[in-house]
């Protein structure tokens, strides 16, 4: 067979992590390939479609007109194809199967932990959750990889998303819209009455989340005054914890926190002179899903913990 249909599946997967990564060289790096060799496997998809999936801009490598819509086509072969893998497993009536992505958010995790313990662990368990970013979560969704996730994204950055969203032909619904508070350690010597200035945060060691991305938009220059910057880039929650519990002068910007982990890592939420932004987390999944009896039993318990933690703050 001649043509764009000749094309393999596995160029389908290289195209799309081009596309997640808006770099060639760092999806190279996520396929554990060559540069060089995923160069040559996007022009010979390009050569067979006979138009550019993707063009060189000052966002990175972004996907023509075309490009995009031949990804959501991809996409979805992709995920018609792993459907087919599963009708080959064994079944088994009994099994508890869910997978989910979430943000790294105590509140979530609390929820999941319940919904967990509401699973018959006599019977067979398949459970399958990542802590990660947002346009790695909205990746596995529309990869197949995750039937749910949860995605946290600054409110200015609302449109970002929602297009994005859209070009993978995902549905979502609001969870939570909330201002971020401040996460610190009870012994942090800036924090007044619950309050640190914001002349005083620049003093104090920021944690942040070293691999947070927003679609089309273009990365924030790095600081070019003189100011002492001081952060700590992190990609797992535990960390956070027992750095902030561990250096009293540490800080980070989070979503309120359930009283469980203020109590076990003798932290606490402060405000600053400096109001915090405001974020939203957001329930995605595939247009026309239908959520499964293990899907509804977490979402329930992702409300019930952000009820319990958005009456109890402060």
């Amino acid at each position: 067979m001649e043509g764009p249909f000749a094309l393999n599946t596995q160029f389908f997967k290289y195209a799309i992590e081009v596309e997640r990564t808006r770099s060639i060289t760092q999806a190279a790096e996520n396929l554990y390939m060559g540069q060089p060799n995923l160069s040559r496997a996007i022009r010979e998809i390009e050569d067979n479609l006979g138009f550019p999936i993707f063009e060189r801009t000052s966002k990175g490598v972004v996907p023509t007109k075309k490009g995009t819509e031949f990804l959501v086509y991809a996409q979805n072969i992709l995920v018609q194809l792993e459907k087919m893998e599963r009708l080959s497993k064994p079944e088994n009536g009994n099994a508890q199967i869910f997978n989910v992505s979430i943000p790294r958010a105590s509140y979530i995790s609390n929820g999941l932990i319940a919904f967990l313990k509401t699973l018959d662990h006599e019977q067979s368990l398949d459970i399958d959750f990542q802590e990660t970013n947002s346009i790695q979560s909205i990746s596995n969704v529309s990869e197949g990889r995750h039937n749910i996730a949860i995605i946290r994204y600054r409110l200015t950055n609302e449109n970002y998303f929602e297009d994005y969203l859209k070009n993978k032909q995902l549905s979502y619904e609001t969870i939570w819209e909330f201002e971020r508070v401040i996460l610190t350690s009870k012994d942090n010597p800036h924090l007044q009455n619950g309050i640190i200035p914001k002349t005083d945060l620049k003093q104090c060691i920021e944690l942040v989340h070293g691999d947070t991305i927003v679609p089309y938009h273009q990365p924030g220059q790095k600081n070019q005054t003189k100011d002492i910057v001081k952060k700590f880039h992190l990609y797992e929650r535990c960390n956070q914890f027992e750095i902030l519990s561990n250096i009293p002068y540490s800080y980070m910007w989070t979503s309120p926190i359930p009283e469980n982990y203020l109590r076990r890592y003798e932290l606490c939420m402060a405000h600053s002179t400096e109001p915090g932004k405001k974020y939203k987390d957001v329930l995605i999944y595939q247009k026309g899903y239908k959520f499964s009896d293990l899907d509804k039993q977490f979402i329930d318990k992702v409300y019930e913990s952000k009820n319990h933690v958005a009456f109890n703050s402060f």
